[in-house]
């Protein structure tokens, strides 16, 4: 059921990433798919966001009219860089999720940038401002994103009990004073 839920989160990103840009300006800065292929790549599942990053990649591609293939690439490079380096390290902390989110919009938008320029494509707008912007409002968005995704969408709320800031494991100390010896 949870697949189902993540599933349709990526469909409602897609219709959102391919509306909101007709409604405001600013909200075209935030890469919806990409913050649920991050998300379904954080779950350790390897498959299932490699075929979420191909499909919101070319789903945005053909709607928004852009190059076509150029963000199914670059999502799906995304998908299994996280998906790797969720295999590989612990990241079931929101406060660690935030860094990866963030690598992973500037990656994102490097490779897709850089897929224009090798099949020389021109982008439109300046390239270092649509960065920036879509890096601080993604990493905003994507952080409430995936908090609500945890609270509502996991099937198992016991599997993820722990804090946002939880506290370290305290190792029992040996007392250096033996009395009584």
């Amino acid at each position: 059921m949870e697949q189902v839920k993540i599933t349709i989160a990526l469909i409602v990103a897609v219709l959102l990433q391919w509306t909101l840009r007709n409604v405001a300006e600013p909200l075209g800065y935030i890469d919806f798919p990409l913050i649920i292929i991050v998300y379904a790549a954080l779950q350790r599942d390897a498959l299932r966001p490699l075929f979420f990053g191909t499909f919101a990649g070319i789903a945005v591609d053909a709607l928004s009219g852009g190059l076509l293939g150029a963000n199914g690439l670059s999502k799906t490079l995304i998908a299994y860089v996280v998906s790797e380096l969720a295999r590989r390290v612990y990241l079931d902390n929101l406060l660690l999720r935030i860094p990866v989110i963030a690598g992973a919009c500037l990656l994102d938008d490097l490779v897709y940038y850089g897929m224009h320029r090798l099949l020389g494509q021109e982008p439109s707008v300046q390239f270092v401002e649509i960065i920036a912007y879509t890096l601080i409002w993604t990493t905003i968005v994507g952080t409430f994103v995936y908090l609500f995704l945890d609270r509502f969408v996991l099937e198992t709320p016991v599997r993820r009990k722990r804090d946002m800031f939880q506290p370290r494991r305290q190792t029992r100390r040996r007392n250096p004073i033996r009395l009584g010896k």
